[in-house]
């Protein structure tokens, strides 16, 4: 009978060690995201990882009052900013366009992304992504 126990105490801590060591693998992992495949893509096709570029954000909102009042709001924080009206979608039928130079880097596109997701999901709106043009000579 002990040595029963004595197995299965085995077998448990053997199968407990397992399942930590995969944990701790899973926590090592690469987070694979939108903007870091986008930023990767970007720099394997030779774009300076120093270089600020004009990054453009997108966001599609459910009115033209809510459009001027978040492009007011971006304008304050630096962005460079122009609202155009969306004909083919009754949901979103304004979309405000930001830009502002930074690098390229994931952390940086990430803060930027959520903070802009936060203000369109506040005001009901949608939040598109982001494309980035050439280097600018702004750093």
């Amino acid at each position: 009978m002990n040595w029963v126990i004595l197995m299965l105490v085995i077998g448990g801590a053997l199968a407990l060690g397992r399942i930590a060591l995969s944990v701790r693998q899973l926590s090592k992992q690469k987070v694979d995201d939108w903007d870091s495949r986008l930023i990767e893509r970007m720099r394997r096709g030779g774009s300076d990882p120093f270089a600020a570029y004009d990054v453009d954000f997108f966001l599609a909102l459910p009115s033209e009052a809510v459009a001027q009042r978040i492009a007011g709001r971006l304008a304050t924080e630096g962005f460079q900013v122009d609202i155009k009206p969306v004909a083919d979608s009754d949901a979103h039928p304004f979309s405000v366009h930001a830009m502002r130079s930074m690098q390229l880097t994931v952390d940086g596109i990430r803060e930027v992304s959520a903070r802009l997701r936060g203000i369109a999901a506040e005001t009901g709106g949608r939040y598109d992504g982001w494309a980035a043009g050439k280097a600018s000579s702004v750093t």
